[in-house]
């Protein structure tokens, strides 16, 4: 059969690749489209002129050629592919007729996926000459395919550099037909454009089997730009247009990485009072401080330092390359600023800060370690004082973990009844025990007795004094109830803190419970310190008034150690002060002190107040004390403080001592 069909033409079938130049009328016809091996046809004028009107899209033609002198239907499949040359395939069967007109409209069919496709579509050689550019690639560039093919898209599209690069990418990939993707830059009449190109290799499927480059291109130039601005919203502070938490902990990264030998440090501060100031001016004010505050910060900052808000009033500055020195200079520098004011319209605030630092590599080798660290260091700088800062050391991290093991055993000690309270008699000038003091203990099953040094401060901060306090108060008054039933009638103080105050729920329990024991009275006395009267001196006013109408009395703890003025004496109803222990200590040989004790006891008097003095520890400390008008003392001369049943037992001996 295939015998008979090559002897119906004089042309080979492995002649399936034609040529044409615009200067000669001739065909050439080859096996592998080169010039080896060719054959060559006169054209008519007429059959040359269809064949030129082919353009850069593949199309076909069906024409007689007299090959040696008879005339063969040929069908021509191709298009120009460059200014002066067209090229392409042959068909010399004898049904060529019958099937060209499904293979033209199959063509007409993939030309048209091509040209209307919604990316860019470039088809090169291996030399990187354009073979095709559709019209999408035309309505970017304002070129037309026509002008473009055979050129190099080296020279029209990209600098030396960029040719340099995506030749070594187009050489790798006809050398190893691994497809991949690369994003570029592309100068189009709309400006640059930045497009994802994913590029394939795909063989041309005839005898020569040439391989070419298929270039798809995507516009992502808008969706790389919301991307952009996704990622500075996602790393910036929407309030003060600072880096964020997110943008610090990169940045501080990428500061080590590149550190070598050099120290990377971090100033972290959180300021003093902001709270409280949102909560009395609003969050709309509060923002506005959060951006003044900014301001002075970086105003305190050199060149190469980097300021962050992390949230809330915390903020970091980042220096790279730097030393403890001058993170310690840094630090002062803050300091000093934010001990000025700040005026928002018309209102005037200040707020300080607690500074902690830390350094890479000695303080932590990542972001998170050494910002944890100068948390901690910070931390430590508050229990100083306020307006300070302090370096971290590695000791500190023990504060973190007892703080972490208080968070989880104080909570299971109020639930499990781990705590105890412990009882304090105070003597009146007189001899004689009115009143005790009532003080915390924990019994924890890990560390045995624990005093509440160890662990109020905290239960403050974490705002489980308040639970606390409850249970301590109630407690108290059942206790009470126990005595008054055996004939012991005894007032009993506790400790508020400023917290407790507006807890509104525990003056509820606590006039409950008396009602529940049938007191008729209220045995209890208040404990303030002075701080608690300042902090929200009308809440503080109220609750005293309260409580006062409950029958409890009001005591001024710490009298002369804190910020309290005369003034607040005739203020608020207060019905004792207590003298702090640091007035009462060695007051026999310390006329300072005995000077201040007597100006405190002469102010008191006036005002119709009690005076209690604690820490008690030598007779001849209270006999100046009980010599110049003190009520009551209190210490370890007299007693320390014991279990309820142990008091019960002190109690009875020094009555029947004090009888005799």
């Amino acid at each position: 059969m295939m015998k008979q069909i090559q002897e119906q033409t004089a042309l080979s079938p492995l002649h399936s690749h034609w040529r044409l130049a615009d200067d000669r009328n001739v065909l050439h016809l080859s096996p592998t489209g080169e010039t080896d091996a060719e054959k060559t046809v006169e054209l008519s004028p007429e059959q040359a002129g269809r064949i030129r009107e082919m353009t850069a899209i593949t199309s076909s033609l069906l024409i007689t050629l007299s090959i040696e002198k008879q005339a063969t239907a040929v069908h021509l499949v191709g298009r120009k592919i460059n200014k002066r040359e067209w090229a392409g395939s042959l068909a010399t069967w004898p049904d060529t007729p019958a099937v060209a007109p499904t293979l033209a409209q199959e063509l007409s069919f993939a030309e048209q996926i091509i040209s209307e496709a919604s990316s860019v579509i470039a088809i090169l050689d291996s030399q990187g000459k354009i073979c095709r550019f559709n019209r999408l690639c035309e309505e970017y560039t304002g070129l037309k395919e026509r002008d473009v093919i055979g050129q190099s898209v080296f020279k029209l599209f990209m600098s030396r550099r960029e040719a340099a690069a995506s030749r070594r990418y187009i050489e790798g990939f006809f050398r190893n037909g691994n497809a991949y993707e690369i994003e570029r830059w592309i100068k189009t009449r709309k400006g640059q454009r930045l497009f994802l190109f994913r590029n394939k290799f795909v063989h041309s499927g005839s005898g020569k089997n040439e391989i070419f480059l298929i270039c798809a291109g995507t516009d992502i130039t808008e969706e790389r730009r919301a991307q952009e601005r996704l990622r500075i919203l996602a790393n910036t502070d929407t309030i003060t247009g600072l880096p964020n938490r997110n943008a610090i902990h990169e940045f501080i990264n990428n500061a080590i990485a590149a550190a070598g030998e050099s120290q990377v440090g971090i100033v972290y501060l959180d300021l003093d009072n902001f709270k409280k100031i949102n909560d009395a001016y609003g969050h709309m004010f509060g923002d506005q401080l959060l951006q003044a505050v900014s301001l002075a910060l970086l105003s305190c900052l050199g060149e190469d330092q980097l300021l962050a808000r992390l949230g809330g009033d915390e903020f970091v500055v980042l220096a790279a390359h730097t030393s403890q020195g001058t993170l310690e200079a840094v630090a002062s520098r803050i300091l000093t600023r934010l001990r000025q004011p700040f005026r928002i319209g018309l209102i005037e605030v200040y707020t300080g800060c607690a500074i902690g630092i830390s350094l890479a590599p000695q303080h932590g080798q990542d972001s998170e370690s050494i910002i944890r660290n100068a948390d901690t260091a910070m931390y430590n700088a508050k229990e100083g004082g306020r307006g300070q800062f302090c370096v971290f050391s590695p000791e500190m991290n023990q504060r973190v973990f007892d703080y972490h093991w208080l968070d989880t055993n104080l909570r299971k000690a109020l639930e499990n009844d781990q705590l105890l309270i412990h009882y304090q008699p105070k003597i009146t000038w007189r001899g004689e025990v009115r009143s005790l003091e009532a003080l915390v203990r924990w019994q924890s099953p890990e560390r045995g007795l624990i005093p509440p040094l160890e662990f109020i401060s905290y239960a403050e901060e974490s705002g489980l004094i308040v639970p606390l306090g409850r249970w301590v108060i109630l407690d108290v008054v059942r206790q009470i109830a126990k005595w008054r039933d055996k004939g012991i009638n005894l007032r009993v103080a506790v400790n508020f803190s400023a917290r407790q105050l507006a807890d509104q729920t525990l003056f509820t329990a606590l006039k409950q419970v008396l009602h529940d024991l049938n007191f008729e009275y209220c045995p209890i006395d208040v404990e303030l310190t002075e701080s608690c009267l300042i902090e929200n001196d009308t809440l503080a006013l109220s609750v005293i008034q309260q409580f006062s109408q409950l029958g409890a009395q009001i005591h001024l703890d710490d009298f002369g150690t804190g910020y309290s003025s005369l003034s607040q004496l005739a203020r608020f109803p207060i019905d004792a002060v207590k003298l702090d222990q640091a007035f009462v200590r060695d007051i026999y040989k310390q006329p300072l002190s005995q000077s201040l004790v007597r100006a405190i006891v002469a102010v008191a008097q006036a005002l119709n107040l009690q005076v209690i003095a604690e820490g008690v520890e030598h007779a001849k400390e209270d006999a100046f004390l009980t010599k110049n008008g003190v009520n009551e003392r209190q210490g370890f001369l007299f007693a320390k403080p014991m279990p309820a049943v142990s008091f019960e037992r002190w109690y009875k001996r020094y009555q029947t001592k004090k009888m005799r």
